[in-house]
């Protein structure tokens, strides 16, 4: 029943788009396969990833009208062979006047400033994909949503309204172990990683707003979000114990980004409100917190670019948070957490070769993760990639420690169409 709504909705947008404008396919299939490197990961398979993907993008662009669908087809023989189909995007947008877009369906919804690092940017991630080498078009996962945005002389105003709440996708102990806080350890299989999503009621959808406009050299930005946390950071008691929840947040925040010392500057912080716990006094919740963010990219020679970012988080309440955590057994982060990134690109041949390394440290949590990748473009149409994903960590509850026997290397091959 899922894929065929899924095909019904391919077959509107290709009949939306059998109109005056031309109808534009395209797509990719890929082979993608990877390793892990530890051998006591509690993951039942060797496998971080073994799959196929054929993906059908449809376009149709008009005067003030634009039609868009991305399909994929997936086999994936990871730990047990199953065939998936998961409709990417598929949406409609508009312009109404001369000041004021509409765009209604399924989308992929960003904004902010950093280089993987999001603030404001409190729109559903995929790290399954992530940790596994996938594209990095899979970071981003999609939201069933209304975008509304109004230009005008002062800037512009974007609303973005999602009805359901779309959390983040996490590792489930399918071919990525975790850490489970309930059991103390970093785990597999056999645990249940489903957490309820909140009552699909009106209250409960996810609402964000961003105003923008250029201030001389600088692009500045405004940010607000109402929703709940992506990942599920808090819990609640039931007669059968602690249950894993979405808890309710606010996040407020703004960033600036421009071109400084013949490279690229960016600033962004943000506040976020910890509705069910804005006094710190439940442990069983996330306290608020302040976050900021520093970054420069520059490129220093011929075909090599240069970036780093640095991030301060500030926990509220900290002593009551310290109490708690004491209280329960937990991991106590620091009041103040760091965390440090780079990433270094080098394009050779003529910029068929790429080489990147992108590293996050986190001298506080005393943890890294690092994702290496070097790609060759043999044509236009096939290309090659082996990557690795590298995880390190003095404490298995902490942010990148809890993945750190998730080591893993791959290979990829991509045709386009």
């Amino acid at each position: 029943m899922k894929a065929q709504m899924f095909l019904a909705a391919l077959v509107v947008i290709i009949l939306a788009g059998a109109g005056r404008a031309e109808v534009n396919i395209d797509g990719f299939l890929q082979g993608l396969y990877g390793g892990r490197l530890d051998n006591t990961n509690p993951t039942a398979t060797e496998f971080t990833a073994s799959e196929s993907r054929l993906q059908l993008r449809l376009e149709q662009v008009g005067e003030k009208n634009e039609v868009f669908g991305r399909l994929d087809f997936t086999y994936d023989a990871a730990d047990s062979a199953r065939f998936d189909v998961e409709l990417r995007e598929a949406y409609l947008k508009t312009r109404l006047g001369d000041n004021f877009d509409l765009k209604i369906g399924r989308q992929v919804l960003t904004w902010g400033t950093g280089d993987l690092i999001f603030i404001n940017d409190v729109f559903a991630k995929d790290y399954q994909s992530f940790f596994v080498g996938r594209d990095d078009q899979y970071l981003k996962a999609p939201q069933n949503a209304l975008r509304a945005e109004y230009y005008g002389s002062v800037g512009s105003l974007a609303l973005i309204w999602t009805p359901r709440f779309e959390p983040n996708r996490l590792p489930d102990g399918r071919t990525l172990s975790y850490f489970n806080p309930f059991v103390g350890q970093i785990v597999g299989q056999g645990y249940d990683a489903s957490v309820p999503l909140p009552p699909a009621q009106f209250k409960n959808g996810e609402i964000a707003a961003r105003f923008s406009r250029q201030v001389g050299g600088f692009n500045t930005a405004l940010y607000a979000y109402h929703g709940f946390y992506k990942n599920p950071m808090g819990a609640m008691m039931t007669a059968g114990g602690p249950m894993p929840i979405f808890p309710r947040l606010n996040v407020y925040g703004a960033s600036l980004r421009g071109q400084v010392l013949g490279g690229i500057v960016w600033l962004e912080g943000g506040y976020f409100d910890s509705r069910q716990d804005q006094c710190g006094a439940n442990p069983l919740l996330p306290n608020a917190s302040a976050t900021a963010m520093l970054g420069f990219e520059r490129q220093v020679a011929t075909n090599l670019t240069v970036n780093g970012q640095w991030q301060a988080e500030a926990m509220m309440e900290y002593d009551r948070y310290k109490t708690g955590q004491a209280s329960l057994g937990g991991y106590v982060r620091d009041e103040i957490s760091h965390l440090l990134t780079t990433r270094i690109t080098q394009l050779l041949h003529s910029e068929l070769v790429t080489l990147s390394a992108f590293v996050f440290y986190s001298p506080s949590d005393e943890d890294l993760y690092a994702r290496l990748y070097a790609g060759y473009k043999y044509t236009d149409e096939v290309a090659f990639a082996v990557g690795a994903n590298i995880f390190d960590g003095q404490n298995q509850a902490a942010n990148f420690g809890q993945f750190q026997k998730n080591d893993n290397v791959y290979i990829k091959v991509t045709f386009n169409y």
